[in-house]
């Protein structure tokens, strides 16, 4: 080998050294945050429940069989776990419910401020980021001031004489679905306009030369080159969606249950945590495979549409 290879791959190897250290502190703090408290969960799962709502040190599959069956209390008969299951399709619908309804209203959303004048964007795009100004827990609770018996829509409603008698919109899976858009709305508007904002609308006025409607244009260029914003919003707004905590607890009651209340359930009341972090780990990997395929599909998109 020659010397002018052994410098550049010798130049190679450092450059890859500096990257790495450079990123410890990233991968560190990743580590510590997420990977290690996961561990912790995902060895919990398969401990044994403790008598005052902690662990013992023991092995047992009772975590996961807790997953799939339950036992009855009375004559110790196993039977499926149809309450889990049903916790978990209520919350995989309501979480693409809500990633659905964000997109058809998010996307017009933001092709209606990626086309506006640049100063006037950053209003916008102001008034867009404004909920992200308050916590999570104060914006569900004005939702619920909102939805009540006694609220404001039921009283407009009242006063114009639309309904005889207040509508029982709270502790609803409509409730939780209204709340969630709210607080996951803005997540769907930003990536979209990041997209739209790079968007060369010459090439709209090359499609109507061609004759091409405008339902031919929105379909054919506009949302394929618009689709890694649309992916990028999907992620973030059905991952929170699905393990949401607050606007459930809050607008949808108990018997509106999604999977994070049920977690919390386990490690607070129920004072079962392997089953608690069974559920949280088996949450986390049906997210993850959700995450991949649409990951696939994305890369698959983006290739065929060059």
């Amino acid at each position: 080998m020659s010397t002018l290879s052994l410098q550049e791959s010798a130049r190679k190897k450092a450059d890859i050294r500096g990257r790495w250290l450079r990123s410890a502190p990233a991968l560190v703090l990743v580590t510590l945050g997420a990977a290690a408290p996961l561990l912790v969960v995902f060895i919990y799962s398969f401990l044994s429940p403790g008598d005052y709502g902690d662990v013992k040190f023991e092995l047992s599959g009772q975590g996961w069989f807790g997953v799939l069956f339950e036992v009855d209390f009375l004559d110790g008969t196993v039977s499926f776990a149809q309450t889990n299951l049903d916790v978990l399709v209520r919350s995989i619908k309501l979480a693409l419910l809500t990633t659905l309804i964000c997109a058809i209203v998010g996307f017009p959303t933001a092709f209606f401020i990626a086309t506006r004048k640049r100063q006037v964007r950053s209003v916008w795009l102001f008034l867009i980021t404004i909920p992200f100004w308050t916590n999570m827990l104060i914006r569900t609770f004005a939702i619920q001031d909102l939805l009540r018996t006694e609220g404001i829509v039921n009283f407009q409603l009242l006063r114009f004489g639309i309904i005889d008698q207040p509508i029982q919109f709270l502790y609803t899976d409509t409730a939780v679905l209204l709340g969630m858009l709210y607080v996951f709305l803005p997540l769907m508007v930003l990536p979209l306009y990041s997209s739209l904002e790079k968007f060369d609308f010459r090439l709209v006025e090359a499609a109507y030369d061609l004759y091409a409607s405008r339902w031919a244009m929105l379909t054919k260029v506009i949302m394929p080159l618009a689709a890694p914003g649309l992916i990028a919003g999907s992620v973030l707004v059905f991952i929170p969606a699905v393990s949401n905590y607050i606007v459930p607890q809050l607008l949808g009651g108990g018997k509106n249950m999604m999977i994070g209340n049920l977690i919390d359930l386990q490690f607070g009341q129920g004072r079962n945590w392997p089953l608690g972090s069974a559920l949280a780990v088996s949450l986390v990997a049906i997210v993850s495979v959700v995450l991949v395929v649409v990951m696939r599909r994305a890369k698959g998109a983006e290739v065929s549409h060059g």
